[in-house]
């Protein structure tokens, strides 16, 4: 069995502490609040659900869907929050083939803290665009990860396409 290894992402997990969870307020429900979608990465706003590019992305395009409601786990979604974050995932995985050419998608949702996910306490689903071969170093020699694209750019990108 290959493993692919992401200490990039230890940094991330780690800074979201407990004592700062009781501090802030949720960082994905401040960032539909605040109405200022360019400066938060909003790519659209669903009745239920928004899309938000991920700050802390694997690959370009790394989207995330977003229910406004807060809410901890899959379980706790009405029917109707469910049906449009799938039809979210479905069109912006559509976006993304058009825009960036991937090989591949990983789609998915990390619930709860032992699962990976570094925020836990709001529920939200991730789509990341892949390309054959987009592993590499610098990871692990260089606590860096390579993004190939300015995010501002992916995300105007984005809306014209929808």
């Amino acid at each position: 069995m290959r493993r692919l290894f992401s200490p990039w992402r230890s940094q991330y997990i780690a800074s979201f502490s407990e004592k700062d969870k009781a501090d802030k307020e949720c960082v994905l429900c401040k960032a539909y609040r605040a109405n200022d979608d360019d400066e938060h990465f909003i790519v659209m706003r669903g009745k239920l659900c928004y899309v938000v590019m991920n700050l802390f992305p694997y690959n370009s395009g790394h989207l995330m869907i977003v229910p406004f409601r807060h809410a901890p786990s899959l379980i706790d979604l009405t029917e109707a929050e469910s049906a449009e974050v799938m039809s979210f995932l479905k069109s912006m995985t559509l976006a993304l083939k058009k825009i960036m050419h991937p090989d591949g998608f990983n789609i998915g949702s990390n619930i709860g803290r032992t699962a990976g996910a570094g925020i836990d306490e709001h529920v939200h689903f991730h789509i990341v665009p892949r390309w054959n071969g987009d592993t590499n170093f610098m990871p692990v020699l260089a606590e860096t990860k390579m993004i190939s694209e300015d995010m501002r750019e992916t995300l105007l990108k984005l809306r014209k396409a929808l």
